[in-house]
């Protein structure tokens, strides 16, 4: 590391301390163009014996339990790197110099449990119907809408799938590991659309590292550093995929590409269904060219949209076709 970039972490830890809570709101909002900033933290998280790691970690998470939305943001951007430094750490069994990230990611994990008041949180998730139009597709672009008022309510029900309460963790172990680590990662998705693109970066980097880590394709890519196989549960390598899906589209197609390849290729070896059928999936949606727009700015998934008009089959029975049916076969006796 650089002397020039020491000295912008140390004015950093330095600034952050003397500032008064009047000009927090300013300060964050500012803190996320110091691009050389930044670059600096991520060598620091990058390099386990530095010295400067330990108050790091203290002062992003001061960032993070401080309730300014922006100081939030600006942790969770590193929460790839750290979970990857972590888990490097972990698998070459020297647990001693990764304390102070293992305590910044319990940290995180601790507060996103709980709401404002203490409480436990319990998330919930409406699986979308097929039956019900949304924008990538509509219920009569799939099968007939021949169905009756009492087939159609039913199959038009929602699920609500739900997550939690969360148990509170006091120190990461080899049972519990995946469980904090999985549910990080779903907070960092959660905020994928304020990350900016050297943390989607970071991400599809991360993702590669620890599905290809001790195993031959590691050569292939040329991963340098831990030769040690990183365990990975499904439930994780799924919200891996979450967010190399939405880096896709956001600027980083080559490294999702790469990372997408991997994933597939960590979860035949390891057999697991789940994400196998999403990678697949995505793969599978995926356009044949690569996105060739500019790294700035949102993307968006081109779908086509169905005109609104009704297209209800001839054959469909309806109450209106019924009494139209009957209207016109007694039509000569309305008059009389």
């Amino acid at each position: 590391m650089f002397t020039s970039e020491k000295g912008v972490v140390e004015e950093w830890l330095s600034e952050f301390k003397t500032l008064p809570e009047t000009s927090l709101p300013n300060y964050a909002t500012n803190l996320k163009d110091k691009s050389s900033l930044v670059s600096s933290l991520y060598k620091v998280i990058q390099e386990p014996q530095s010295e400067l790691l330990e108050p790091v970690c203290h002062q992003l998470f001061e960032f993070y339990r401080s309730g300014e939305e922006q100081l939030l943001r600006f942790t969770l951007q590193f929460l790839p790197e750290l979970i990857w430094c972590y888990l490097a750490v972990s698998a070459s069994r020297n647990v001693h110099s990764s304390g102070c990230i293992e305590a910044l990611l319990l940290g995180v994990y601790n507060l996103e449990i709980v709401d404002k008041q203490g409480h436990s949180k319990v998330l919930s998730f409406t699986i979308p119907s097929l039956s019900k139009p949304s924008v990538y597709h509509e219920p009569s672009s799939i099968g007939s809408m021949a169905l009756t008022e009492s087939a159609l309510s039913q199959h038009g029900l929602s699920k609500v799938v739900y997550s939690g309460p969360h148990p509170q963790r006091e120190m990461l172990t080899a049972q519990n590991r995946f469980e904090v680590l999985t549910f990080l990662l779903l907070c960092y998705n959660a905020a994928l659309t304020y990350m900016p693109s050297v943390s989607l970066q970071s991400l599809c980097q991360i993702c590669s590292r620890i599905c290809v880590c001790g195993y031959p394709r590691q050569h292939v890519r040329k991963y340098k550093g831990i030769s040690s196989r990183v365990p990975v549960s499904s439930g994780f390598m799924v919200q891996m995929l979450t967010g190399i899906y939405f880096a896709f589209y956001n600027g980083e197609w080559d490294l999702a590409q790469k990372a997408l390849d991997d994933i597939i290729y960590r979860a035949q070896l390891e057999l697991y269904p789940e994400p196998l059928l999403v990678a697949n999936a995505i793969q599978a949606s995926l356009p044949h060219g690569a996105m060739k727009s500019s790294k700035e700015g949102t993307r968006c998934i081109q779908v086509e949209i169905t005109p609104t008009s009704s297209r209800i089959s001839r054959n469909a029975v309806t109450s209106m076709s019924i009494r139209g049916h009957r209207w016109k076969r007694h039509g000569g006796h309305i008059g009389n």
